[in-house]
């Protein structure tokens, strides 16, 4: 993933949200696929689809979850033919909702496990692409492999060079 702009957005408005919640597909239009592509660092990015859930905890937290799936081209690390990768994500995240920036009162400091920290938002205004875009490059395999394929390094190698120490060794013998 490089550090340009995400490739697609769908901006929900938290504030409309009722107690009952909301569905929301989330879908990359055939025009967002190839920047989605180039924006993932892949060959290309067949598919992106998401079900989006979301519900209202509180006056200003939000249960956000999304079932994500993509389907991507990558190539082979080792033979560089096309591979064909399908990637199928589970999101649940929790938004507490902070109208204005924090006040820096100090440290933050939190306790081994806690993985589950609410994650503050600073408008209603939520960007549900965000989520999925960034769960979606973590899900993408850096190293792809067809199954069944290692690589093996070339049979023909140079001779292995002796130690030093064999070679002091052969000095010191016929000195």
């Amino acid at each position: 993933m490089n550090e340009q702009a995400p490739p697609m957005s769908h901006v929900f408005d938290l504030g409309d949200l009722s107690q009952a919640g909301s569905q929301v597909a989330v879908a990359a239009h055939d025009d967002e696929l190839g920047p989605l592509a180039r924006w993932a660092n892949v060959d290309a990015v067949r598919a992106f689809t998401a079900d989006v859930e979301l519900r209202r905890v509180s006056q200003n937290r939000f249960a956000f979850e999304a079932e994500l799936n993509a389907d991507i081209l990558q190539s082979c690390i080792v033979t560089l033919e096309p591979l064909e990768t399908h990637i199928t994500r589970h999101i649940a995240r929790e938004l507490h909702y902070v109208p204005r920036p924090h006040a820096d009162d100090g440290e933050l400091t939190l306790a081994a496990g806690d993985d589950e920290v609410p994650e503050e938002i600073s408008s209603l205004d939520y960007d549900l692409a965000g989520p999925l875009l960034e769960e979606f490059v973590l899900a993408i395999d850096l190293y792809p492999r067809k199954e069944g394929v290692a690589f093996e390094p070339p049979k023909e190698q140079a001779e292995t060079p002796q130690s030093p120490f064999a070679v002091l060794k052969s000095l010191k013998q016929g000195g």
